[in-house]
């Protein structure tokens, strides 16, 4: 009995962060926003900040991959905005990894509950967002070329925050993907996960080669995620999407406050 409860003592840290990864898997499936789950819990069990970023990064990547799957059905209409989004997608999220890794620690600390309260603002906001964004989209149902540089220089910041944070990103994305004149919300959501395949996908390549992940995190977060995504998708007609983003918005700002008090 005393073995079982050291053996959990010791191990305690690997199942909370495993629980907060099922839970971030599960919350993505369901309204988006889970990274503001799990990147806070690798900090709070006493991850470096930067380190915890890029595991974070890592782990809940192949989620992304099993979502973009449900959709490809959804893609062969819109293959030209996603050969043309999938450019600013790689060299921002390649940029935002390599300044990621180039900032210091004490100036990712400071920064981190301003990211994490950014990141609360835009789930709290997305329904608004999307609504202004609707009405822009009207008026550019044929998009000019200098439109189509515009969108493509603002997917190009988007890959540049997914690649240094992430969270929220799929609310720009889809602000991006608006703002082309696309309206349906599956070939949205499609393209939407295959760019943060590619935005997470290269930075994930960076950290490992730097060695900035954490593997025995990023490991069980992986499959705690996936695992997370799959209950989630069923776990939506019960509570519903509207009640989940309360919850995460709720969490947040707690999670903000906390840091800030932290610091």
């Amino acid at each position: 009995m005393n073995t079982a409860f050291d053996w959990f003592i010791v191990h305690r840290s690997s199942f909370i962060i495993m629980a907060a990864a099922f839970a971030a898997g599960s919350i993505n499936a369901i309204a988006g926003g889970g990274t503001l789950i799990s990147f806070p819990t690798l900090v709070w069990m006493g991850r470096p900040p930067i380190l915890a970023n890029a595991t974070n990064s890592v782990a809940l990547w192949p989620a992304s991959l099993a979502g973009a799957v449900g959709f490809r059905g959804d893609l062969a209409q819109v293959r030209r905005w996603l050969f043309l989004l999938t450019i600013p997608s790689l060299i921002g999220g390649a940029a935002g990894a390599i300044l990621l890794l180039h900032t210091s620690e004490r100036a990712f600390v400071r920064l981190v509950p301003f990211l994490i309260l950014g990141a609360t603002l835009l789930l709290a906001f997305q329904e608004l967002i999307s609504r202004r964004l609707h009405s822009v989209a009207r008026a550019h149902q044929r998009p000019t070329a200098g439109w189509i540089v515009f969108v493509f220089t603002f997917q190009l910041l988007v890959g540049l925050y997914g690649g240094y944070f992430g969270a929220g990103m799929g609310i720009l994305m889809l602000a991006a993907l608006g703002l082309i004149g696309l309206t349906d919300l599956h070939q949205m959501n499609g393209l939407k996960n295959l760019l943060a395949i590619c935005i997470n996908g290269i930075a994930a390549i960076y950290f490992t080669v730097l060695g900035a992940v954490i593997w025995s995190d990023a490991i069980v977060m992986a499959l705690a995620g996936i695992a997370g995504g799959y209950a989630g998708a069923k776990l939506a007609r019960k509570l519903g999407r509207g009640f989940v983003r309360g919850a995460v918005i709720v969490i947040g700002i707690t999670m903000t406050v906390a840091l800030f008090l932290k610091q």
